[in-house]
């Protein structure tokens, strides 16, 4: 017995100086957070943070004249709301009295469908069961308010709607270690060890950050761009001041006649495309006999500030295409275009239409938005007070910081992209997964200073394609003098270019050939989705005319990727086969061995 408490004292002892090491690294934490705090850049624009006083005047202006109209209706909301919090407070003060720390579910009791309170002891604990009780009564009366809420404007709605969402988000008690029970139980059970882990993790984020802070999504030392992602072989065959144009070495013997030419976005990489041999669209379109060109843009800086939307026309798609033809020998290429890059190649593709050029064939167009007039989600961020704040950023710095366009994103999904992992990663002290995708996702790009104004006010705010033109090279261009054959993929959730204004876009299009492909799931895993993975289906529907809703009610249902479907639209238009090009064979050298060099760029160098 003697030896059992001897063994139990020491136990504790080692517990005891566990307990002390972590608090003294605590300390010691907490000295280099104080130091990574003060590297923040404070000569950012100060509008960069939030939206203009403006708004919450406007706000506030509304929910008064309701007071003074219908007060009614106000009065109404706070006798619910103090009703229902009253009775909460009674039912976790019984239980407490009680003696008993475990409240018995009642059978009609809904379930909870937030993951966030996935822990039984959100049900059935008093403290956390109140905690969570409270903040449902307080998202609930919040949004209530809202939806009731008169003297707005659509837009200014949406903007009052999000931005309450985002504090609602912010206080959720899983965000905060007094109130979450997962976190509270992984502390005692290690000791304080998670706390110190998680307080590493948030320093190594703000000092990545440079004081501010963004979680990581993905262990920055799993991948590396070459080697296990982005490793499709290829050679880098020309290069210039804003891309490298890589030509990928074939997988067949003989290739499709006419060249295949891929603008990735340049607000993200172009790997995005290239994860992993099982889910690489790049080495899937080689497989199936294509001769592939991808061009990989070039992290722009402070010397690039003058770079318009032009200068990505005439030196990036219209020299890819020139060297495309020259090292296939063609006349004529087919483009695909992601995002950013679909609506800059439809503006290219008006501007060689005026021109009577032909020398695209055919164009793919993958998630773009051409017509402006409802900017979905983004509408809370394309106002002019963030827009004036990013013009006196670039105007002050030449670019716009990759650090703003990756926390836009993040925030538009708040819970799965910065609270979720936050809690992971600050208090449950975990490290980030080794996942592709969110590593490419952290792996952002700067923007250069004149196209981000050009892109916001005039195709956004203006949308110029869609209505007046779009003025560069002394032409101006309209998403009707598209006229090529035209195949365009959407994705049924996207929250970045909503399939129904892509769709909108793409019927005012001047094109006789017009094919539209709905892709299920959202704006990244709808395209990288390979047959193999048998995972989101598609809907089609020949008739491209008449409103989204009219499409898609005449639509048919299709299992699996829209990939095959898509290759053969591709193939009739590519012409007879041909032996295989090899890079460096064709009168440019190769300059480096794919994925060259701009691609290793980070915006943080």
């Amino acid at each position: 017995m003697v030896d059992k408490l001897d063994r139990g004292d020491e136990a504790v002892g080692e517990n005891l100086d566990r307990l002390n090491a972590n608090l003294a690294k605590m300390e010691e934490l907490t000295k280099r957070m104080v130091t990574a705090l003060g590297q923040k850049d404070l000569t950012h624009d100060s509008g960069l943070a939030g939206p203009g006083q403006d708004l919450y005047m406007k706000a506030g202006s509304a929910y008064f004249n309701q007071m003074i109209t219908d007060p009614s209706k106000i009065m109404g909301q706070q006798v619910t709301y103090w009703s229902k919090a009253l009775e909460n407070f009674i039912e976790t003060q019984q239980a407490i009295a009680s003696g008993t720390f475990e409240i018995a579910e009642a059978e009609d009791e809904e379930p909870i469908k937030d993951r966030r309170f996935a822990n039984p002891m959100w049900r059935t604990h008093p403290y956390f069961r109140f905690v969570r009780k409270q903040f449902e009564l307080n998202s609930d009366a919040l949004e209530k308010t809202l939806n009731e809420m008169d003297g707005l404007d659509p837009k200014e709605r949406a903007r009052v709607e999000f931005f309450s969402r985002q504090i609602v988000d912010l206080f959720a008690p899983t965000n905060y270690l007094a109130t979450n029970p997962d976190a509270l139980e992984k502390a005692v059970e290690t000791d304080g060890q998670s706390l110190v882990d998680g307080m590493e993790n948030l320093v190594r984020d703000i000092e990545a950050n440079k004081g501010d802070l963004l979680p990581t999504l993905a262990d920055p030392n799993a991948f590396t761009v070459g080697e296990n992602i982005g490793a499709s072989e290829g050679k880098v065959v020309y290069r210039n001041d804003m891309m490298e144009l890589i030509q990928f070495s074939p997988l067949t013997e003989t290739v499709c006649r006419t060249p295949l030419v891929i603008f990735p976005p340049w607000i993200n990489k172009f790997y995005i495309l290239d994860l992993k041999p099982k889910n690489s669209l790049i080495r899937w379109i080689v497989e199936q006999g294509f001769t592939l060109f991808v061009v990989s843009w070039r992290n722009p800086g402070p010397e690039d500030a003058d770079v318009g939307l032009e200068t990505y026309m005439e030196e990036g798609y219209l020299k890819a295409i020139e060297v495309a033809k020259d090292i296939s020998g063609e006349k004529q290429v087919n483009a695909v275009g992601y995002c950013v890059a679909g609506t800059t190649l439809s503006a290219t593709l008006a501007l060689l239409n005026k021109r009577g050029d032909k020398s695209i064939k055919s164009a793919t167009l993958f998630t773009t938005l051409t017509d402006f007039s409802d900017q979905g989600e983004f509408t809370v961020f394309l106002q002019d007070d963030f827009v004036d704040a990013i013009e006196r950023e670039v105007d002050e710095k030449g670019y716009l910081d990759s650090f703003f366009m990756s926390k836009t994103f993040s925030f538009l999904r708040s819970n799965d992209l910065v609270y979720g992992p936050a809690i992971r990663s600050y208090m449950m002290g975990e490290a980030p997964p080794a996942f592709d995708l969110l590593y490419w996702n952290g792996d952002s790009t700067n923007l250069p200073g004149k196209m981000t104004v050009q892109y916001l006010r005039q195709l956004c705010q203006g949308n110029a394609l869609a209505s007046d033109g779009f003025k560069v090279f002394g032409e101006s261009l309209h998403i009707k003098d598209v006229k090529v054959p035209v195949c365009a993929i959407a994705c049924e959730t996207d929250h970045i270019a909503q399939w129904k204004q892509s769709f909108r876009g793409v019927e005012q299009m001047g094109s006789r050939n017009k094919t539209f492909i709905l892709s299920e799931s959202g704006h990244i895993a709808g395209i990288v989705n390979p047959p193999s993975k048998k995972k989101y289906g598609h809907y089609t529907n020949d008739k491209v005319k008449g409103t989204p809703e009219e499409w898609l009610d005449a639509a048919d249902f299709n299992e699996g990727s829209w990939w095959p479907r898509w290759e053969e639209w591709l193939r009739s238009r590519s012409g007879a086969q041909v032996p295989a090009r090899i890079p460096g064979e064709s009168g440019y050298e190769a300059l480096c061995d794919a994925p060259g060099t701009y691609v290793l760029k980070s915006s943080k160098d």
